[in-house]
């Protein structure tokens, strides 16, 4: 029985950029193989990014085999409120794509609505920011 995911992974083009871009919301990066493969960390959850010099080296087959920079679409919790959000995103100059809007979660077997917020980052992976109620801080 599947109980969670531990991990995704994606391939990156823009390395430093995407780095720079994660730990600027709050992740923590792992150079775990050289500077070939690193990760990203918030809470217990973990994102892969291969580096062109795997996923462009023809020997690496742990992937899909099709996915290119920007393939990622990911949704993560905001556990703080919107302007919080807003306030942490206005220095990564990103435009907002679309929200704040009314999106049904993962959460309660997908019945919990939240309030999302989506951007790109420097891949242009979609990136959507939920925040749920009982989560958001007071403004």
């Amino acid at each position: 029985m599947i109980k969670a995911f531990d991990h995704v992974a994606i391939p990156i083009q823009k390395v430093d950029e995407m780095i720079a871009f994660y730990q600027a919301l709050g992740c923590e990066v792992s150079d775990d193989f050289g500077k070939r493969l690193y990760s990203i960390h918030f809470g217990d959850n973990k994102i892969n990014f291969h580096t062109p010099a795997i996923w462009q080296s023809g020997k690496f087959s742990l992937r899909g085999p099709s996915a290119q920079p920007g393939c990622g679409d990911f949704c993560f919790v905001w556990g703080d409120s919107e302007k919080a959000l807003l306030q942490r995103l206005e220095p990564l100059k990103v435009e907002i794509e679309e929200g704040p809007v009314e999106r049904l979660g993962g959460r309660n077997g997908g019945l919990d609505s939240g309030s999302s917020i989506y951007i790109r980052d420097p891949d242009n992976n979609l990136l959507e920011f939920i925040i749920y109620p009982c989560e958001a801080a007071a403004d």
